[in-house]
């Protein structure tokens, strides 16, 4: 129940439902969830000012299609909760990694240092490749690939609104 295989989607890869999958988009949302019980004196990520109206519609779309891929793409031979060797194991230690620097970002920032590098490395840049990682990981080349462009248009995209 906790990972099911449906339909061939093409090769070794299936729509079903990886329900670690979500637990994988609320890890690398804690900081949001954490950030309403932060009284913060300046909060830029939350206070941007839109800069593309269009931009922004497809970096949502992106941003919620690596969330679904994630959850609904499962390989033919994947468990549940398996790290792999070669390149998936090195995308399980990538997506660890890009996880914990997320979080030590977002460290910074709560503590105020919130300059422009600060935020666009680990704040911006670090959430869409932690979905490549898991992608890569999983073996899964359609997150994998989306999570690519989500990184591009997510990161000109805050970039524009920040420097706006």
């Amino acid at each position: 129940m906790l990972m099911i295989k449906w339909i061939k989607i093409y090769g070794t890869q299936y729509f079903g439902f990886w329900v670690f999958g979500l637990i994988l988009f609320a890890l690398q949302e804690v900081p949001y969830m954490v950030m309403p019980l932060l009284k913060l004196e300046n909060n830029p990520i939350m206070n941007m000012q839109e800069s593309s109206i269009i931009l922004d519609r497809i970096e949502k779309i992106l941003g919620s299609l690596c969330i679904a891929i994630m959850t609904f793409v499962v390989q033919e031979n994947a468990s549940l909760f398996r790290i792999g060797s070669g390149i998936s194991k090195i995308g399980f230690i990538s997506a660890a990694a890009v996880l914990l620097l997320n979080f030590f970002g977002w460290g910074l920032y709560f503590y105020g240092f919130q300059s422009l590098g600060i935020m666009m490395f680990f704040i911006v840049a670090l959430p869409p490749l932690y979905y490549v990682c898991i992608g890569l990981w999983r073996q899964n080349w359609i997150l994998l690939a989306t999570g690519a462009v989500f990184e591009i248009v997510h990161f000109i995209h805050v970039y524009m609104n920040l420097k706006g």
